[in-house]
């Protein structure tokens, strides 16, 4: 997924797509370790995308407790 893909959704639907993303990982994992996996290239990108959907969530909350404080960004 791409960074100006994740950046266009909202809050809410970030979150979403976390957790989803979060149990594909855990299935991608448990398919590797049983030797199912035949792309093992799937785990380097989900928790690419992962990482990436967490920071943008992150960069968020930040974004709205400095302005809950008056700070300028």
């Amino acid at each position: 997924m791409k960074i100006h893909e994740i950046r266009e959704l909202k809050s809410e639907e970030l979150i979403k797509r976390i957790e989803e993303e979060e149990k594909n990982l855990v299935d991608l994992r448990f398919a590797h370790q049983l030797k199912q996996l035949t792309n093992t290239s799937k785990l380097k990108l989900t928790k690419k995308d992962l990482a990436k959907m967490k920071t943008i969530l992150k960069e968020r909350e930040a974004e709205k407790s400095m302005q809950k404080e008056g700070v300028k960004v």
